[in-house]
């Protein structure tokens, strides 16, 4: 077939016409392949021979690359599925040391015991030697494949009373059982259960909502400033309520949960929890809960607009040495060069104020829904599409931007969060009178490259997935590798063909004379994903009894 001959048509015709490289894009979305490649090189150290490779980009975001979003959809849901009914316990113990682990435990207490010895007698010079000994040391015993740190904390924790707030309700508290599965009911025909629990849990109410569109009734008395200190520290509130709800339960509950956005735009969490309880409790739990946000005030402002602290440097100290809190100079009132409190000035300032009140307190909503589910049934297959509903999207993908009313409603939100501290190191605390923690030159108010302060993030600064450690006794990459091993076998590849030591990675330079381009390389990949695919829909019979279903391992491939 001939190709098209436009110089007869018109521009107007010209630009009806698809763009080749657009259309393979689809393609390449319809068949599953990566629409953001990035191209390695690839050195096979037993042959000598190199290959440019395609690797998938890996993005969690639908509107980043939809089928490397849905395919990690897919590994949340196998990991949802396989921890959430347990029958048995997780194994976590630790496997035994090594003899050269040991070894080396013992040479670093000998060399911890010189290093104390030069510090009551020796010389600075000399600690600072056996230091570096001990640094060097504690890289090898990491390298060794041992977890955790001999050295400590390096800085004392700030720690406040752990009594409770006197308007919180007190909870009843269970001695804990080892055990992490929950308990079971037997049936009027003997047959065992071990129901679980979906939970959801909102925030308070800011001002009353339009029904069905989620925007304020009164915009001029939404409380923004709260919606906004209460999205920034929503998940200091969720491990809160982890912890209250283990201690309620008795055991080690293991949770699997997602953040997503309400339509007002504030987050809720949707949590998949191992083992039941009453609803009641639950309730209880979650009205019982709180976190109180011990930071300096940040409700008057002091420092605005053209009137802003200006930057001094320090006196330079002699090498090797540095002040305590790691800044080379102050920020300073610009009217009268007074040097603004540090971090941990204002800190202590704050632990020596009997009166003193927290910055924020942040509580759930009345709005509490917990449900019991049984594994297998059509129920714990709905809450798992739920839970895994909006990983592929940020919280604020689904804001409606034809509507002028939600338009209004999130850059009100938005600008509560400008100004507003994000962390301990945000430039807004300048506005306040408090130099932000390690504070260094060019620091300004509203300008924080925090992702709190982002329209798609909407103040939400913590991990849109929440997993517990004993959830499936896997970590995410554990549950890949399974998944990859199957697709190897179902393909007929070896695990020493694709062996990742076996090879040395390289990125292969954009100036290379020699890289195809974006559209061949998807052309290549659609061609293998199509074999592929061929080779898996032969093999479905035989991973029905698999422990993956099949579907998700064509996605897997």
């Amino acid at each position: 077939m001939n190709p098209v001959n436009d110089r007869g048509l018109s521009r107007a015709e010209r630009q009806k016409m698809p763009v080749a490289l657009d259309v393979a894009v689809e393609v390449a979305k319809a068949n599953g392949v990566c629409v953001r490649p990035i191209l390695l090189r690839r050195l096979d150290t037993h042959t000598g021979q190199s290959e440019d490779v395609n690797v998938p980009c890996g993005s969690t975001r639908e509107a980043v690359c939809p089928p490397c979003a849905r395919r990690n959809q897919q590994l949340r849901k196998a990991q949802c599925r396989e921890g959430w009914h347990l029958e048995a316990e997780p194994v976590t113990d630790p496997d035994p040391a090594t003899e050269n682990q040991r070894w080396l435990i013992e040479f670093r207490a000998d060399v911890q015991a010189k290093r104390d010895a030069a510090e009551r007698e020796g010389t600075a010079e000399e600690v600072a030697d056996w230091d570096a000994a001990i640094q060097a040391i504690d890289e090898e015993i990491r390298a060794a494949g041992m977890r955790g740190t001999l050295s400590g904390r390096a800085a004392p924790r700030r720690s406040r009373s752990t009594r409770r707030r006197q308007d919180a309700p007190d909870l009843p508290r269970r001695a804990m059982r080892p055990t992490t599965l929950g308990r079971t009911f037997t049936g009027t025909e003997g047959k065992v259960f071990r129901p679980s629990l979906f939970i959801t849990l909102t925030l308070p109410s800011y001002g009353r909502i339009r029904s069905g569109q989620g925007v304020p009734v009164n915009p001029a008395t939404y409380d923004y400033a709260r919606a906004a200190r209460d999205a920034l520290h929503f998940s200091k509130l969720v491990d809160r309520f982890v912890q209250n709800l283990r201690r309620v339960a008795g055991y080690d509950v293991q949770y699997f949960a997602t953040v997503e956005p309400q339509k007002r735009l504030a987050p809720h969490l949707h949590m998949a929890i191992r083992g039941t309880m009453p609803r009641a409790e639950v309730k209880a739990i979650a009205a019982a809960t709180y976190h109180q946000v011990w930071w300096p005030a940040a409700d008057e402002v002091r420092f605005e607009g053209e009137h802003l602290p200006v930057w001094a440097p320090r006196a330079d100290l002699s090498e090797g040495q540095s002040y305590p809190d790691g800044q080379s100079g102050d920020y300073l009132d610009p009217d009268t060069g007074e040097v603004l409190p540090t971090w941990h000035e204002a800190l202590d300032r704050l632990d020596q104020d009997e009166t003193a009140e927290p910055l924020h307190v942040i509580r759930f909503g009345d709005q509490v829904d917990a449900q019991g589910v049984l594994a297998g049934t059509p129920d714990a297959d709905q809450c798992i599409r739920y839970l895994s509903k909006y990983l592929t999207k940020s919280l604020g993908e689904s804001l409606d931007a034809d509507d002028p009313a939600r338009r209004d409603h999130v850059a009100r939100l938005v600008e509560a969060l400008r100004y507003e501290p994000c962390s301990p190191a945000c430039p807004n605390w300048l506005r306040y009178g408090v130099q932000p923690k390690g504070a260094k030159p060019g620091m300004t108010p509203g300008r924080c490259r925090g992702k709190a302060h982002k329209p798609e993030h909407l103040g939400y600064v913590g991990r849109r997935v929440l997993v517990s450690r004993k959830w499936s006794n896997k970590t995410l990459a554990e549950h890949k590798r399974d998944r990859r091993t199957w697709a190897l076998e179902a393909l007929g590849l070896s695990e020493e063909a694709t062996d990742p030591h076996r090879y040395v990675w390289k990125p292969v330079p954009a100036s290379d004379a020699d890289t195809p381009s974006l559209a061949l390389r998807l052309l290549r990949m659609v061609a293998e994903r199509q074999r592929w695919r061929a080779t898996l829909l032969a093999l479905d019979a035989r991973a029905d009894g698999q422990q993956i279903p099949a579907v998700e391992m064509r996605e897997a491939a």
